[in-house]
């Protein structure tokens, strides 16, 4: 399994625009070939979310997907770019 955790700062707008379009983000999502789990998580005016995909290339793919649907969605909310953190996984209980 391949993880890769978005992690936004100042980004109220996000988790809004999120909850707005759920339906949307989880047929994007969950149309990236390999896809496991998605999860977002808030934490006052921080959006972390966590992708899990059976191989990279699905995390890498559901990286291309949020980028394109954040820059067409959030174009004005001024919102940058995420911090990532990317891997495969070595423990899973």
């Amino acid at each position: 399994m391949d993880v890769v955790i978005r992690r936004w700062t100042q980004a109220g707008a996000l988790a809004e625009a999120l909850q707005q379009r759920e339906d949307e983000v989880r047929e994007l999502l969950q149309g990236v070939p390999g896809f496991v789990a998605y999860y977002a998580i808030r934490d006052g005016d921080t959006v972390t979310t966590v992708t899990v995909c059976t191989d990279r290339e699905g995390t890498q793919e559901s990286t291309r997907r949020a980028r394109a649907w954040t820059q067409r969605n959030l174009a004005d909310a001024g919102i940058g770019a995420p911090e990532i953190v990317e891997g495969e996984t070595f423990l899973q209980f």
